[in-house]
């Protein structure tokens, strides 16, 4: 069997978990055969023995080295563009999420696939969390009954949560904001397992702590970036990539050659995304679904609900239970049928690698041909991918407006064949 052609366009961190499964994990179906990034430096930082092109010459390496499937894991507003240059090349396309940051693209992107014929589809790993796929086998099962509504609260903690403000995703061009971003995840989950499209949404929300709010806060220190700065020094919000080898390896050692810099006072002026967000979601089906997130909370985790004709299903998952490395962390899936006691529901899996496996699992759908059925529907296409971050838009929309948003006034997907 030959093995399948794949190119990755954009060598930051996350490039890395596609390099090695492509290069160690899947290396009996797949060749990595090129990288391509804005920075050479950083790409080749990644240590593979492949062409390395700027990201201007993508159509000139898709051509050379007879490319079949293209990965894009750039900055979040130039996904679009290389999924379609890789589909209008004769190629597939794997996107990172989201799939793009505006209707238009996402529209651009699904009459692409129509018009070539070629497959894109967008890495939702959460998909692939045993606990995620137990929630979905159970709202699948009618155990639950028809679904009336669902609440989901997402608690990022001031480590995790406050790294978005430190990089490209502050500015909501980049990045679509965490709605899009972040949330984006979230979204798919609740449309997968409701197997059902957001009608309309509200939402409201605000930059409440980070930004230049910090200094109400007493937060504020006075640097731009954390890397040699006096003032940085004792600072908890302070991320400081010369003590992390691959972060000094792929960012620090690399800025020369395009000025970026992942170590930003996560309190400086700039940031233009959100940090505390609400959402109402009216799906086609007719269920709801309310939504928090949470960028500056004390731990880290995220609470499900799902109320049900017949019951509801509940899924607390703490990653830990205070902003310290190794706190301790715990899941809970619980089914509570009427007239009868609560059930806890047993899950596996690991978490020997990424987001409980999720990844090794996502990435061995994604690459290999031999690949079982799946009778979930983990695997996400361009029309999932849209889905996702139309809820997200939408709601952007209703923030920026303080109205319901319509998601069709932003893209019919019905009329897209």
């Amino acid at each position: 069997m030959a093995l399948r052609r794949y190119a990755l366009v954009g060598a930051g961190a996350r490039a890395g978990m596609f390099i090695r499964a492509l290069t160690e994990d899947h290396a009996d179906v797949a060749r990595l055969v090129a990288l391509a990034d804005t920075n050479p430096a950083r790409a080749a930082a990644h240590g593979v023995d492949v062409p390395i092109y700027p990201a201007a010459d993508v159509a000139g390496m898709l051509r050379r080295e007879r490319v079949d499937v293209v990965l894009v894991t750039t900055v979040d507003r130039y996904h679009a563009d290389y999924v379609v240059a890789a589909m209008e090349a004769g190629c597939d396309a794997v996107t990172e999420k989201p799939m793009a940051v505006d209707a238009a693209s996402a529209r651009q992107i699904l009459i692409s696939s129509e018009k070539t014929g070629q497959k894109a589809r967008v890495a939702f790993n959460y998909r692939y969390h045993p606990l995620h796929e137990a929630v979905k086998t159970i709202i699948a099962g009618g155990e639950i009954g028809e679904v009336g509504s669902v609440h989901v609260e997402w608690l990022l903690d001031v480590r995790h949560g406050a790294d978005y403000f430190r990089r490209w995703h502050r500015e909501k061009e980049n990045s679509g904001g965490l709605l899009v971003h972040k949330a984006g995840h979230h979204f798919d989950l609740v449309n997968w397992w409701l197997d059902d499209s957001p009608s309309q949404v509200f939402a409201a929300g605000r930059l409440f702590f980070y930004g230049e709010n910090g200094r109400r806060h007493g937060y504020a220190r006075d640097y731009d970036r954390a890397h040699g700065a006096p003032a940085a020094e004792g600072d908890p919000f302070a991320l400081r990539p010369a003590d992390e080898p691959r972060l000094r390896e792929l960012y620090l050692e690399t800025e020369r050659h395009d000025g970026y810099l992942r170590d930003r006072n996560v309190f400086a002026p700039g940031v233009t995304i959100e940090d505390d967000m609400a959402v109402l979601v009216r799906y086609a089906g007719g269920a709801s679904m309310s939504y928090h997130l949470t960028a500056y909370a004390p731990w880290e985790g995220y609470r499900v609900m799902v109320n049900g004709s017949r019951g509801r299903l509940e899924l607390e998952v703490v990653k830990n239970d205070h902003v310290a490395p190794g706190a301790p962390g715990s899941t809970r899936l619980l089914l509570r049928p009427f007239w009868a006691p609560p059930r806890e529901i047993p899950v596996g899996g690991s978490s020997r690698r990424g987001h409980a496996d999720a990844d090794d699992r996502m990435l061995a759908d994604l690459i290999r041909p031999d690949a079982p059925p799946d009778p979930l529907g983990r695997t996400a296409d361009a029309r999932d991918g849209a889905r996702a971050l139309l809820t997200g838009l939408a709601a952007n929309e209703s923030l920026a407006s303080g109205q319901a948003v319509r998601v069709k006034d932003l893209l019919d997907l019905e009329e897209i064949v």
